[in-house]
Protein backbone atom coordinates (compact mmCIF):
# COMPACT_ATOMS: atom_id res chain seq x y z
CA UNK A 1 0.00 0.00 0.00
CA UNK A 2 0.99 3.46 -1.04
CA UNK A 3 1.24 5.48 2.53
CA UNK A 4 3.07 8.49 0.89
CA UNK A 5 -0.34 10.37 0.30
CA UNK A 6 -1.48 9.92 3.73
CA UNK A 7 -1.44 13.17 6.55
CA UNK A 8 0.46 11.64 9.53
CA UNK A 9 -0.01 13.37 12.85
CA UNK A 10 1.62 13.05 16.43
CA UNK A 11 0.09 13.52 19.59
CA UNK A 12 0.21 16.44 21.24
CA UNK A 13 1.53 15.33 23.90
CA UNK A 14 5.14 14.33 22.14
CA UNK A 15 8.30 16.28 23.02
CA UNK A 16 10.51 17.07 20.04
CA UNK A 17 13.51 17.33 22.64
CA UNK A 18 14.05 13.21 22.38
CA UNK A 19 12.69 12.97 19.12
CA UNK A 20 11.36 9.38 20.11
CA UNK A 21 7.67 9.61 18.52
CA UNK A 22 5.15 7.42 17.15
CA UNK A 23 2.83 9.09 14.12
CA UNK A 24 -0.53 7.67 12.90
CA UNK A 25 -2.33 8.03 9.46
CA UNK A 26 -6.01 6.85 9.45
CA UNK A 27 -8.05 5.63 7.17
CA UNK A 28 -11.34 4.53 7.00
CA UNK A 29 -10.64 0.64 7.46
CA UNK A 30 -7.18 1.13 8.76
CA UNK A 31 -4.97 2.85 11.37
CA UNK A 32 -1.45 3.15 10.63
CA UNK A 33 1.50 3.34 13.21
CA UNK A 34 5.12 4.23 12.00
CA UNK A 35 8.30 5.87 14.07
CA UNK A 36 9.01 9.67 12.98
CA UNK A 37 12.22 9.52 13.00
CA UNK A 38 12.27 6.01 10.21
CA UNK A 39 9.06 7.29 7.89
CA UNK A 40 10.22 4.60 5.08
CA UNK A 41 10.86 1.92 8.01
CA UNK A 42 8.57 -0.87 9.19
CA UNK A 43 4.79 0.32 9.72
CA UNK A 44 2.06 -1.50 11.82
CA UNK A 45 -1.07 -1.28 10.10
CA UNK A 46 -4.54 -2.23 13.15
CA UNK A 47 -7.99 -1.86 12.35
CA UNK A 48 -10.02 1.07 14.08
CA UNK A 49 -11.58 -1.71 16.60
CA UNK A 50 -7.86 -3.04 17.52
CA UNK A 51 -6.65 0.65 17.72
CA UNK A 52 -9.53 1.49 20.00
CA UNK A 53 -8.86 -1.53 22.35
CA UNK A 54 -5.34 -0.41 22.42
CA UNK A 55 -5.96 2.90 23.08
CA UNK A 56 -8.26 1.59 26.09
CA UNK A 57 -5.12 0.05 27.85
CA UNK A 58 -2.54 2.53 27.49
CA UNK A 59 -3.78 5.71 28.25
CA UNK A 60 -5.11 4.41 31.82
Amino acid sequence: MNTSDMTWRKSRHSSSASGDCLEIATRPHTVHIRDSKNKQGPQLTLSPTAWSAFLTHACK
